[in-house]
């Protein structure tokens, strides 16, 4: 294995954890507003994610960095063909991180429904754009002989893109949903193991319409099975569910997340950003990757770092373990 290719599964495999880890976070903001019927219950469930949503984020903030370090040909149109929607990503997750600090800065009722309205919709829109973001990148976009992005910004609105966002917002609540489920005691569990059912249908009816159309226009024998995986593991999750096995349900909605997300790299390589307007000027893993020297003293950081880190967010998790519900909350705010 070339060092190009193996910088592409390595960034591969953090883009994806990242939406494993990540995705029911976003999950959970939105059941602030779908699943909670008071202010008491949001506390609950911003407080199940209250030690390890910033840590989650580490997940976005390398493997951009990879990106950039290992491809940046590839960083460098993504970024700027994809400005708007990348941006707007940008600010929800800035105005996400401050709305769970701030929050309970004050008790007045004002300052904390305006915080909760916060997190809610910088969890909508993170959850959305990022799966229109990668369907187009799967897909293919306009792309010229000098490597720069030629479309606008509703070129990225496609159908196809479009079915790729509602996909992972759904995907990403019903994965906050059996985590709520998991985190949680009394009425709000049954209720958002309830929620798990509905959200689990909703989104295996998306996932089977975008993994297919995926497979038919962009996959190949490596991406099949992925697909195959997706599926059989979100129908597993919804068994589990009903089953009351909250723990196998969420390990197999984050299989399922894992898995749809393997699909689309399996579908793009060795591609990293197709060209819908000639293949030929296509970003591949070897016209767009940095270096050798580059990715090899890369490879060595990345060698030693990467354990710390998955021990260290692996002892966090471990730490924060335990259930919580309304009757654990202090008296204030």
């Amino acid at each position: 294995m070339h060092l190009h290719d193996f910088w592409f599964l390595l960034i591969a495999v953090l883009w994806t954890g990242y939406f494993f880890l990540e995705g029911f976070d976003f999950g959970i903001g939105v059941l602030t507003k779908a699943l909670a019927r008071d202010r008491a219950e949001r506390r609950v469930l911003i407080n199940t994610i209250g030690p390890v949503w910033d840590a989650n984020e580490v997940w976005l903030i390398t493997a951009a960095g990879a990106t950039f370090a290992a491809f940046p040909d590839w960083y460098a149109t993504l970024f700027s063909g994809f400005y708007l929607p990348l941006l707007a990503i940008l600010v929800a997750l800035i105005v996400r991180g401050v709305a769970f600090e701030y929050r309970h800065k004050r008790t007045g009722e004002r300052w904390q429904r305006n915080w909760e309205h916060a997190i809610f919709w910088c969890s909508v829109i993170p959850a959305f754009l990022w799966g229109v973001a990668f369907a187009n990148i799967v897909r293919g976009v306009p792309i010229g002989p000098d490597k720069n992005y030629t479309g606008g910004p509703f070129d990225l609105l496609s159908p196809y893109a479009l079915l790729g966002g509602l996909l992972t917002l759904v995907l990403f609540t019903f994965h906050g949903a059996l985590f709520a489920a998991l985190k949680t005691v009394g009425d709000i569990r049954r209720r958002a193991r309830r929620f798990a059912g509905l959200s689990g249908l909703a989104a295996g009816a998306l996932a089977v319409g975008f993994l297919v159309w995926t497979q038919a226009e962009s996959g190949n024998g490596r991406s099949l099975p992925a697909l195959v995986v997706a599926v059989a593991a979100l129908v597993a999750a919804l068994v589990m569910n009903r089953l009351g096995r909250e723990g196998w349900a969420f390990a197999l909605s984050g299989i399922t997340v894992v898995a749809a997300f393997a699909m689309i790299f399996l579908a793009l390589f060795p591609d990293v950003m197709p060209s819908s307007t000639d293949v030929r000027w296509s970003l591949t893993v070897t016209n767009a990757a940095s270096s050798p020297y580059t990715l090899k003293i890369m490879t060595w950081v990345a060698g030693f770092m990467t354990p710390v880190v998955l021990a260290y967010q692996a002892w966090t998790y471990w730490v924060f373990r335990k259930r919580i519900g309304t009757q654990h909350l202090p008296a204030a705010h």
